[in-house]
């Protein structure tokens, strides 16, 4: 089959790879029809290299139809559509029955002393084969595999598969008061979502972002947005009273700008040998800390600061201080996707599509232009929000 593979900083490929089949019982085998590039992908493009392997197939945000499922996979079978979780949980342990199955003791990867094996992501998370393929391997898909209808496009359910429920996490821990602001920094995917979310829950949303087409794209959502900058920091707070907004989520992670030195680190971690570049990163402080500082700084005292975005430095410096004094909350962590997909599962299919899945692909293309795509979405070129690629047209 041919997947979308790892080759190096900034660099993927489209390979002939061997075709995946049952290994476990709990395994399931699906034909992808839709697979998404997400934010977190571009971690493993330009900053995890010291963690990925030459050919390892990425992608992690995948649906399509089941072909083969093992013998303990019963709730579904050959032929149903499917979307598949980014995280690889067993649903029967103490971690799964307490719904964070994002720290499945099943799935674990001690080595690094890691949460729940993920699709597609690095040695951290299992070196798992991911879902930018033809077919793919689902493990314990006896509890992950999330059945849909036949009826509704692909991208009404695709993003079940991680960014809808990520978002959905990140405005429930961010425990906006009735009636209160919820601001998002950050309007790529996951801050879409994440603000269209705080809309149909009631919440007045404001958010920022330098990118006028991501504004652009809001704001047809009902969402006040602001560029970058001092200017739309103090319109929010001045908005809001003078205290700022009740919660703000931080949707932007390692990949914001702002930062020389984190910059500068992310290059160099690239050009050394893997078992130095490791330790390096997994016990320095390597992360852009600009949007999670911006986020301390603007959310009212006793406010909720929820990071949706990821950050993967082990020793990035915080503000102690300021975080204390302002008696702020701070809430985050991968997401525990079985634990949102029942309740979201009606809201995409509503006729009326709430939370706008229908307005956020911005590119649609066969699975041989993912190099090309990595890099307009990277480098956000020609409007890039959202990439899907579809395997079936090549």
């Amino acid at each position: 089959m041919k997947a979308v593979t790892w080759q190096g900083t900034r660099k993927v490929s489209v390979e002939e790879v061997p075709d995946p089949g049952i290994q476990q019982p709990t395994d399931a085998v699906i034909e992808v029809t839709s697979t998404a590039i997400c934010g977190s992908d571009l971690h493993l493009y330009e900053v995890l290299g010291p963690f990925m392997s030459e050919g390892d197939v990425i992608g992690h945000e995948p649906m399509g139809i089941v072909v083969e499922t093992g013998s303990e996979v019963t709730h579904v079978r050959a032929g149903d559509r499917v979307v598949v979780p980014f995280t690889i949980s067993c649903g029967h342990c103490a971690m799964c029955t307490a719904g964070l199955q994002s720290q499945c003791e099943t799935t674990q990867v001690t080595e690094y002393g890691s949460g729940a094996a993920l699709l597609g992501y690095s040695k951290l998370y299992g070196q798992v084969p991911g879902g930018q393929a033809q077919f793919l391997r689902v493990p314990h898909a006896d509890y992950g595999l999330v059945k849909v209808g036949t009826e509704l496009p692909d991208e009404r359910y695709l993003f079940l598969s991680d960014i809808l429920p990520t978002a959905w996490q990140a405005v429930k821990y961010a425990d906006v008061p009735a009636g209160g602001t919820l601001a998002v920094l950050g309007l790529g995917p996951v801050g879409q979502f994440c603000a269209r979310i705080g809309l149909h829950l009631g919440s007045r949303v404001v958010a920022i972002d330098p990118v006028p087409e991501r504004r652009e794209m809001a704001s047809r959502h009902g969402v006040e947005v602001f560029d970058m900058g001092k200017d739309g920091i103090e319109a929010i707070r001045e908005s809001t009273s003078g205290r700022g907004p009740d919660a703000v989520v931080d949707a932007v992670g390692m990949e914001a700008h702002g930062s020389p030195v984190a910059g500068l680190a992310h290059r160099a971690t690239a050009l050394l040998p893997d078992a130095v570049a490791r330790p390096m990163m997994q016990h320095a402080g390597l992360d852009r800390l600009q949007a999670l500082h911006t986020a301390i700084e603007l959310v009212r005292r006793g406010g909720t600061v929820s990071l949706s975005g990821v950050y993967g430095g082990a020793a990035s410096p915080m503000p102690l201080l300021t975080m204390f004094d302002k008696q702020l909350q701070l809430r985050m962590g991968q997401c525990n996707v079985r634990s949102w997909t029942d309740e979201l599962l009606h809201l995409v299919e509503d006729s009326a599509d709430p939370l706008g899945t229908g307005d956020l692909v911005t590119h649609r293309l066969p699975l041989s232009q993912a190099p090309a795509a990595y890099e307009m979405f990277q480098k956000k070129q020609d409007g890039c929000i959202k990439v899907v690629l579809e395997p079936k047209k090549g």
